[in-house]
């Protein structure tokens, strides 16, 4: 089985990442199950979402990417219907095949408890998405390593996550796709959590918040391009998650 990841840009506002929302629950992920998805969850910018600010916007007239749809397929060659039922969202969409790590999940964590929620219902809290991307000059295995080996645990380690997958990119699927590296889906308490710096870093005073924003760079200038860096608020629907 693979896992396949379509990326959807568009406006990035709340009145259009709910019409998205109905569309992707109403018509996306039936079609895809009809098409062969053995298992699909989306992501979107919603009115929920729009609550918390992305940490890494998309520059002034760049639209950001506002949903990522996760599926699990036999055979990623054999999509001629999930193709069409992406390309009834009319808008800019990019498909990648990728390698999942799931480092965190509900219950992992002391930040949430294990799922409890029916598939399909929003899950709590908010998620940033971030497309991501290996520095200039840096060699993939080193990229890895310090990618997977040093930043993810000090993130987990200096941030109160409730979820956390890794999504290495293999290729892109979709002719004329923009580059990405990795997609890195993480998971948060609540809108607030993104939108204070002191919760988003675990701080209980400024100065505690400093030590932890500078650890916090040095992992980050180390493994990611931050020029390129673009990250998303999405609620989550596991409407149909693997077993």
């Amino acid at each position: 089985m693979e896992k396949v990841i379509a990326l959807v840009w568009g406006p990035g506002d709340a009145q259009s990442g709910e019409a998205l929302r109905h569309q992707l629950i109403e018509d996306t992920v039936p079609r895809l199950r009809r098409g062969g998805a053995r298992a699909v969850t989306f992501n979107v910018h919603d009115a929920a979402a729009d609550r918390a600010p992305s940490p890494a916007p998309a520059p002034e007239g760049e639209h950001p990417h506002v949903a990522e749809v996760s599926m699990w397929l036999d055979c990623y060659e054999r999509t001629a219907d999930i193709d069409a039922a992406l390309a009834a969202l009319r808008q800019p969409t990019a498909s990648y095949l990728v390698v999942e790590s799931l480092y965190d999940d509900y219950g992992t964590t002391p930040y949430a408890q294990p799922r409890d929620w029916p598939d399909g219902e929003r899950s709590p809290g908010v998620l940033t998405v971030a497309l991501i991307y290996r520095p200039e000059g840096l060699d993939y295995r080193e990229w890895i390593t310090r990618w997977h080996g040093t930043q993810s645990p000090v993130s987990g380690e200096l941030q109160p996550r409730t979820r956390y997958v890794r999504n290495e990119v293999v290729r892109s699927l979709t002719e004329g796709a923009p580059e990405v590296g990795g997609i890195v889906e993480e998971g948060w308490p609540s809108v607030e959590h993104v939108a204070d710096p002191k919760l988003f870093f675990n701080a209980a005073t400024d100065e505690e918040l400093g030590v932890n924003v500078g650890r916090m760079l040095d992992s980050v200038t180390a493994c990611l391009d931050l020029g390129r860096l673009r990250s998303s608020t999405m609620s989550e629907y596991l409407v149909a998650p693997l077993a």
